[in-house]
């Protein structure tokens, strides 16, 4: 196996003879034979082992083995302590994505400090076919098909092409020691299940079932490379950018398109959009209808969607002292006291600096606010403002508002309020001025 594994490093990593590497050691099977067939084949790394505090006394014992074998090997070793369980209940997620999360972050934060380029895992080729089998059960799309991938960013994983049973061979042609969890025995986790009862069976079937294994997946990874060069033309011609940093889909060239729905829930995929169901609803759905990810938001409006980042909540309010001459979140102001008027247009507000009381404040309107609108008589609810100048959805939620501590002064980037206009009586003009217009 060794020479098979310098043979893959010189093909598909040689960049790692030159490199900074950082391996991912449980002290299991697979991360100590990684760390042994590098130590063999003469390149550097160090070790990084999380003790998840999950297994008592054991997990400690797997801590010292790690600290041990970096001292049998010559290398440097990283330890670090979680408490697992609390930031499991803290985030709600299971305890797996919670170890996950944990040593991912911490795997960064050492190689940041360290210098170190890369960080290697002891994933193999049955953890691709496990990952593979329980999204199927599960319900995926080609993404959860097409196994784990070799290369993700400055994550490798070597020693993909190899079986748990080569690498397992080659331990014990060579004496090697390591930890074995006792959990990994138990059916009690899905992966466990599937590798304990699932592939037996597969594998009685078809004694070169991990063959054909390698040439369904290849065939599925070809097809995901096509889909992704397809669905990069398609982002190209159909998702719009436009000035306030949103972009616009056009209903009816997406409609065009032989199947809609895939073709769309490819282009939203990375707004965080992976629901097939919302995906469905929303083509088809009224005018005002929205969808949600983490990080963006969706508006059907009209004949387009419409993609933003999430807005800031209408409880945040922003204080502006007295002194402040420029602020730059939640959009980008200056304040200025100047002697003569200069250009009117709808990013700058000119007003009577001694009619302003008390601090100004930045806030997102609300239900119920009103104000004087510039040249009008009477006062105006914000709402059948917006109504009357056609705002959607999405443009009435971008909106920010500029108050003293008694009433709205300017609708910012629209329109002041008229009881603070400049009169013949001024004698301080305050000029605030919108210089992001994007936001």
């Amino acid at each position: 196996m060794l020479k098979k594994f310098q043979k893959h490093i010189d093909n598909k990593f040689p960049y790692l003879k030159q490199s900074t590497v950082l391996i991912a050691c449980s002290g299991g099977l697979d991360s100590t034979v990684l760390a042994y067939l590098f130590h063999a084949s003469n390149i550097k790394f160090s070790l990084a082992h999380c003790n998840f505090k999950l297994r008592g006394k054991e997990s400690d014992k797997d801590e010292i083995f790690v600290k041990n074998l970096g001292s049998y090997l010559n290398t440097p070793v990283y330890t670090t302590h979680f408490n697992t369980v609390a930031y499991n209940e803290k985030k709600r997620i299971s305890i797996q994505m919670a170890a996950r999360e944990l040593r991912y972050d911490w795997f960064e934060k050492i190689k940041k400090k360290h210098h170190i380029n890369y960080t290697l895992t002891g994933h193999h080729k049955d953890d691709v076919l496990e990952t593979f089998l329980i999204n199927f059960t599960r319900g995926t799309g080609l993404d959860g098909l097409t196994g784990i991938p070799e290369v993700n960013g400055k994550i490798l994983r070597p020693l993909l092409p190899f079986t748990r049973k080569e690498i397992q061979e080659y331990a014990e042609k060579n004496s090697l020691v390591w930890r074995e969890d006792e959990s990994n025995s138990s059916t009690k986790y899905i992966r466990n299940k599937i590798r304990h009862d699932v592939v037996p069976i597969l594998k009685s079937l078809n004694p070169n079932f991990f063959k054909s294994f390698d040439s369904t997946l290849s065939h599925l990874q070809d097809s995901q490379y096509l889909i992704h060069d397809s669905i990069a033309q398609l982002r190209k011609e159909l998702l719009l950018k436009k000035e306030n940093a949103s972009f616009t889909i056009p209903m009816s060239k997406i409609l065009q398109l032989t199947n809609a729905k895939a073709n769309l829930y490819e282009i939203l995929k990375p707004f965080g959009f992976t629901n097939w169901k919302d995906i469905k609803n929303i083509l088809g759905a009224q005018t005002g209808k929205q969808l949600i990810s983490k990080t963006h938001k969706i508006l059907k409006n009209r004949n387009e969607l419409i993609i933003t980042k999430h807005q800031h909540t209408a409880q945040e309010i922003f204080t502006i002292s007295s002194e402040t001459s420029r602020i730059s979140s939640p959009i980008e102001l200056t304040f200025t006291d100047i002697d003569t008027l200069g250009e009117f247009n709808k990013h700058t507000a000119y007003l009577d600096k001694q009619k302003l009381k008390g601090n100004l404040i930045v806030r997102k309107w609300q239900k119920g606010d009103y104000f004087y609108p510039l040249g009008m008589k009477g006062k105006k609810k914000l709402s059948n403002y917006f109504k009357d100048s056609k705002l959607s959805l999405h443009e009435k939620e971008a909106i920010w508002i500029l108050c003293d501590s008694e009433n709205i002064v300017w609708i910012i980037g629209s329109r002041m309020d008229d009881r603070y206009k400049i009169t013949k009586k001024t004698n301080k003009i305050f000029q605030i001025k919108l210089i992001n217009k994007n936001n």
